[in-house]
């Protein structure tokens, strides 16, 4: 613990040279007046800083996890003894990257109307990555009676935060009750003329789908019977991450890879629910993960987990590398999620390579999201020569990835580009309308 002047102190010492230096410009004998002035003021400050009261336990209430991109609240709490309690308060704490830009946050601490002596404050950060983010130097500052003297100290924190992925929307009240309506209704019931797998047959019943009749059933039997069929199960689904340098690139304030996972995991929650067997894959310039697949909603946390392990890699995705090694690992006809972005047009050359490989066994199905950067470029008015330049630029990138999408569309591939905010729900129905059509 160490004190040193607050800003009054230096203006008050300030303030006796000029004062000395007249008074001993008019009167000689006057000039000790301004050394007097000068001493007296340091005395009163050490003065003041022996007698505040001293900080004798400081307690960082942290949890153990956070989702990215939500509030996070941290409380600190301060106990003072052996002096005159603080006036006023303020907290520091140093933060990892992982948790907030800054690398540092203020906490106002008030006095605890509970119990004497004690001083506590919030403050709210948004982890913006996901790892493990570490908490440094705790430090609290305050000022003696007098104002004159700043008391500091500092603890080493050893505390951390496990930041997860995002699964927010999979706790709002309108995702549950599409899931009790698609999952539970659906797909975990018997669909009459729906679906790819035999059940049974029934009476035909007006309003059926007439081609679901079974003329030989019925000849048999002497009455119209009617085919039933159960949604397709077991089947295996392929969420796979690109997690380069284009995917680590922000969207409003998160990584798109973040954008991405939390998508993933929505649709991988719906997917688990209905039946089918899911597994995660990531790549950059080489493979990153690649999980075992999991069936059963038991084993999303699972899940998650192994989300929170893809990494942010600043490198440039090798398409040919990923796409083949995911292709080797697939013994059975699969739908393959591929979460991408593109700037480069021979890198998106090589992505449409590899995808023209998977479509002779698998399903494949491309989410790409939208950039509205570029967007919101080329919709600005330009007021420069420089904003045209730009525009242009944007236009020319935007006809690129357009032009790319629009041959993966060529090639029979199912495209999403969307915001992310929307991306979620559009995969989701995607994947029911997969399901209805018996396509895997």
């Amino acid at each position: 613990m160490n004190f040193y002047p607050t800003r009054r102190a230096v203006w008050l010492i300030a303030l006796g040279a000029p004062v000395a230096a007249i008074l001993a410009a008019i009167v000689p004998a006057l000039w000790a007046i301004g050394a007097a002035w000068a001493l007296m003021l340091l005395l009163l400050l050490l003065l003041d800083g022996l007698v505040a009261a001293r900080a004798r336990d400081i307690r960082l209430a942290v949890p153990n996890s956070a989702e990215i991109g939500a509030p996070l609240q941290l409380v600190l709490a301060a106990e003072f003894a052996g002096g005159i309690a603080p006036r006023s308060l303020s907290g520091n704490l140093g933060l990892d990257g992982r948790l907030a830009d800054a690398g540092a946050v203020t906490v106002a601490m008030e006095p605890d109307p509970a119990a004497d002596g004690v001083f506590s404050g919030k403050t709210t950060i948004i982890p913006v990555c996901r790892g493990t983010g570490n908490i440094g130097r705790l430090w609290l500052r305050w000022t003696g009676p007098l104002g004159l003297a700043w008391r500091q100290i500092q603890k080493q924190s050893t505390q951390s935060v496990a930041v997860v992925p995002n699964i927010a929307a999979i706790r709002s009240p309108t995702i549950q009750m599409f899931l009790r309506d698609a999952v539970f209704g659906l797909l975990a019931r018997k669909i009459r003329g729906e679906g790819s797998e035999f059940e049974a047959l029934s009476e035909y019943q007006p309003g059926m789908d007439r081609r679901s009749i079974d003329w030989k059933g019925s000849a048999r039997h002497s009455k119209l019977l009617a085919k039933e069929y159960d949604t397709e199960r077991n089947n295996q689904i392929v969420f796979a991450l690109d997690c380069g340098s284009a995917m680590c690139e922000p969207i409003d304030g998160l990584p798109r890879i973040d954008r991405a996972v939390s998508a993933a995991l929505l649709t991988a929650y719906i997917t688990l629910k209905a039946g089918d067997r899911t597994s995660l894959f990531s790549f950059a310039a080489r493979p990153e993960l690649s999980t075992p697949f999991l069936s059963g909603s038991r084993n999303f946390f699972r899940l998650q987990q192994e989300a929170a392990r893809i990494d942010y890699r600043h490198q440039e995705s090798n398409y040919t590398l990923a796409l083949s090694t995911l292709q080797s690992q697939l013994q059975r006809r699969s739908l393959i999620v591929i979460f991408t972005d593109f700037t480069d047009p021979t890198a998106a050359d090589l992505m449409l390579e590899g995808a023209a490989r998977l479509i002779d066994k698998h399903l494949v199905l491309f989410v790409i999201l939208q950039d509205r950067e570029l967007t919101g470029i080329i919709d600005k008015a330009p007021e420069s020569a420089e904003d045209v330049a730009r525009a242009v630029t944007a236009r020319n990138l935007l006809a690129q990835k357009n032009l790319v999408l629009t041959k993966l569309r060529h090639m029979g591939i199912d495209v999403i580009e969307g915001a992310h905010q929307d991306i979620g729900t559009r995969l989701i129905n995607s994947y029911l309308n997969i399901k209805r059509r018996g396509s895997l």
